[in-house]
């Protein structure tokens, strides 16, 4: 049993923020642009889809593709699950999704519709 499993490991940098993307991937760059409006510092590594990493495949290991975001060691991935992340955890910066839940769920609608028909 690894009670530890889901906590960083030393060598990591409380909150540190790495973004696992390509430059031809639409929702890495939705998160990237994500982290730029709320203006969270991070790193970013350049993943080959053609020949993905063993830190893509063990960070996801469901879809193994990117987006990745890894924060304290922890990994989030698919784009809107990471960007409504990032707007719960990071308080600083322009709110990416409305106070409203109502507002909130009309916005996950068109962000749904659009995510559906961009490819």
């Amino acid at each position: 049993m690894n009670l530890g499993k889901d906590i960083p490991s030393a060598m990591e940098e409380s909150n540190t923020v790495r973004l696992h993307g390509t430059w031809r991937s639409p929702y890495a760059k939705r998160v990237e642009l994500a982290l730029h409006l709320k203006g969270i510092a991070f790193e970013y590594v350049e993943e080959d889809l053609n020949n993905k990493s063993p830190s893509v495949i063990k960070l996801n290991p469901v879809y193994k593709k990117v987006p990745v975001l890894v924060h304290n060691g922890k990994p989030i991935a698919e784009s809107l699950c990471i960007i409504e992340y990032i707007d719960e955890t990071w308080k600083v910066g322009p709110r990416l999704l409305p106070r409203d839940p109502y507002r909130r769920a009309k916005v996950r609608l068109w962000t749904t519709l659009i995510h559906q028909h961009v490819k």
